[in-house]
C-alpha cells in the first residue's frame, strides 16, 4: 500500500531529525566507533518504527500495538524537542558567529603556513560542540517536560457568548459546553476523562456536543474509559457526531455504546432542542472524509438539514471546520467544529493556517457563527507546546 502524503511526510522528518540527532549528538562528541554504532542502529530501529508504526500495529495484538503506540510517539515528542532545541542553539550560534565577523570588519589574513598557531582549535571546538548538546539536552528535555504536563493537565475553560438573533427568548442564555478530540487510548484513559467530565458538569451545561475523535481503539478496548461519559449532566443532553478516528476505530459499534450511556449520535440529521415555548434544530453530520475513506457515506449536510423548518435557528456539530461559509449560507447560525487541535506542537502551531482556512478560535461569515476548539486532549506525541488543550463553553443570545 502507497504512504499517504502525512505518512511519507513523517517518513522524511524521521529521517532527517535522526540524522541531524546523530550528527550534532553523537558523531561531534565521540570519535569511538562503539558509541557511534550503538547510537546508528538504536536511532535507525526508531526510524523503521515510526514509519511503519500503522502497520505493526495492524499485525500485532491490541496490547503489543499499544506497546508500539506509546515508544513510538513518546519518542517522536522527545526528538522533536530535541531537534528544535538545536536547532534554536545552532541558529543562535550562526548569528553570533556572523555578528562578530561584521563587527570585525574584513576577513583575517591569511596566516603563513610556517606560523606555530593550529589552523584548528580542536579543544575549542570539541568544547563548543560538548556544551551546545549539553544545552539541547536541558532545552529538549525541559520543553518536553512541560509539553507532557500541558498534555495531561486540566484544559483551558473558553467561555464566548454567541449572538444568534433567531434564537428564542424562552432559550436566552442556552449553554452548549463541547468535548472534542479527545482521543482516548493508550495515553489518555478513565481518570483523565473522570476529570473532563467533572470539569465539564461545573459549568452546568444546558447540552453537551462531543465533536468527534473520541477515541482511538475498539469498544471491548476501551469501552470502561469512555464510560466515564455517562456522568455527564445536561439539560438537554449529550450529542455526539463522528470523527476520522472514530470511524478507524469502528463508528458504529461506538455509536451504539454510546446510546447505551444515553449519548444520542446525530449521523446526518438534526434533532428540535426546546419545546412549545421556544426551540432551535441541533444538526450533526458525519465526518468528512472519514467515512468515505472506508467506504461509507461520510458527511452530507442536505441530508442533516431535510426537512426542518428554516426559519427556526440552526446549531452544526460539525467535526472538521470545513463547508463553513457553504453552512452559513444555507441557515445555519452555529457551528461547532474541531479536528485541528490548534496545530498541537511547535511549529505545526505556526504552519497550521496553511492547510486551513478556519484553524483554532471564534469566525463570522455575514451573521453566522464558527467556533474552532484546539482540543481537550492530544494525538501523536503526548504534548501540547503552544496550543493548550480547551473545554469550550458556548453562551447563545438573542
Amino acid at each position: 500500500m502507497p504512504l499517504s502524503p502525512v505518512s511519507l511526510l513523517i517518513a522524511l522528518g524521521a529521517l532527517v531529525g535522526h540524522v541531524y540527532l546523530f550528527r550534532r549528538l553523537v558523531w561531534n562528541l565521540t570519535p569511538r566507533r562503539a558509541p557511534r554504532l550503538i547510537a546508528a542502529l538504536a536511532l535507525g530501529v526508531m526510524t523503521l518504527v515510526l514509519v511503519s508504526r500503522r502497520a505493526l500495529q495492524r499485525m500485532l495484538p491490541e496490547a503489543p500495538g499499544d506497546v508500539v503506540e506509546l515508544v513510538s510517539y513518546s519518542w517522536m515528542g522527545l526528538a522533536l524537542c530535541l531537534v528544535l532545541a538545536l536547532a534554536g542553539l545552532d541558529a543562535g550560534r550562526a548569528v553570533l558567529a556572523v555578528g562578530r565577523r561584521l563587527r570585525s570588519g574584513a576577513p583575517r589574513a591569511s596566516v603563513p603556513a610556517s606560523s606555530s598557531v593550529p589552523s584548528v582549535d580542536v579543544e575549542r571546538r570539541r568544547f563548543l560542540s560538548r556544551a551546545t548538546a549539553g544545552g539541547a539536552l536541558a532545552l529538549g528535555g525541559g520543553l518536553a517536560g512541560y509539553g507532557s504536563w500541558r498534555a495531561f493537565t486540566a484544559p483551558e475553560v473558553t467561555e464566548l457568548v454567541v449572538r444568534i438573533p433567531r434564537l428564542p427568548r424562552a432559550l436566552e442564555g442556552l449553554s452548549i459546553v463541547q468535548l472534542t478530540d479527545v482521543h482516548v487510548g493508550p495515553f489518555i484513559q478513565r481518570r483523565f476523562l473522570d476529570e473532563l467530565v467533572r470539569r465539564a458538569n461545573a459549568l452546568k451545561p444546558d447540552l453537551v456536543a462531543i465533536t468527534g475523535d473520541l477515541v482511538d481503539g475498539s469498544v471491548p478496548r476501551l469501552g470502561g474509559f469512555v464510560a466515564a461519559l455517562g456522568n455527564l449532566q445536561a439539560r438537554y443532553g449529550t450529542f455526539f457526531v463522528t470523527g476520522n478516528h472514530d470511524y478507524a476505530s469502528g463508528a458504529n459499534a461506538w455509536v451504539a455504546y454510546l446510546h447505551s450511556m444515553g449519548i444520542t449520535s446525530l449521523r446526518n440529521r438534526h434533532v428540535r432542542i426546546g419545546d412549545a415555548g421556544g426551540a432551535f434544530d441541533l444538526v450533526g453530520v458525519d465526518d468528512w472524509h472519514g467515512g468515505r475513506r472506508l467506504g461509507q457515506k461520510g458527511y452530507d449536510l442536505e441530508q442533516a438539514l431535510a426537512g426542518r423548518d428554516p426559519e427556526r435557528a440552526a446549531v452544526l456539530l460539525a467535526h472538521r471546520p470545513a463547508n463553513f461559509k457553504v453552512a452559513a449560507e444555507r441557515g445555519v447560525d452555529l457551528q461547532v467544529s474541531g479536528h485541528t487541535h490548534g496545530g498541537q506542537l511547535f511549529p505545526m502551531t505556526a504552519l497550521i493556517r496553511l492547510q486551513w482556512e478556519h484553524s483554532a478560535g471564534h469566525y463570522r461569515h455575514g451573521d453566522s457563527h464558527l467556533y474552532v476548539s484546539r482540543g481537550c486532549g492530544f494525538w501523536g506525541p503526548p504534548m501540547r507546546l503552544g496550543s493548550p488543550p480547551e473545554l469550550v463553553k458556548l453562551v447563545l443570545t438573542a
